[in-house]
């Protein structure tokens, strides 16, 4: 069972105008609500992770998974991941 409705979305691709406004367009579309986000710009390229939360969003999971990849593909290359926040702790842990 799952503890929360939270879930960790990650952004890495060449950073560009309007990147993270895109990202995050996708989520507030779909009814999530950003908890917390860091990103940052290595020479090119952007690496952005968000916490946001699922409660009152209007999709499942899957569904905003394949928002994500496909707005992703738009944006040419961009790599836009999302999973639950037990899964990612549970592949993180020590």
């Amino acid at each position: 069972m799952l503890s929360s409705n939270r879930i960790i979305v990650s952004v890495l691709g060449e950073d560009r105008v309007g990147l993270i406004a895109s990202v995050t367009g996708v989520l507030a579309e779909n009814g999530v609500n950003i908890l917390d986000i860091s990103q940052t710009v290595l020479q090119e390229f952007l690496a952005m992770i968000i916490i946001a939360d699922m409660t009152g969003a209007s999709v499942d999971l899957i569904t905003l998974k394949e928002r994500l990849d496909a707005k992703g593909a738009e944006l040419g290359g961009v790599r836009i991941g999302a999973q639950h926040e037990d899964a990612f702790l549970y592949m993180h842990r020590i």
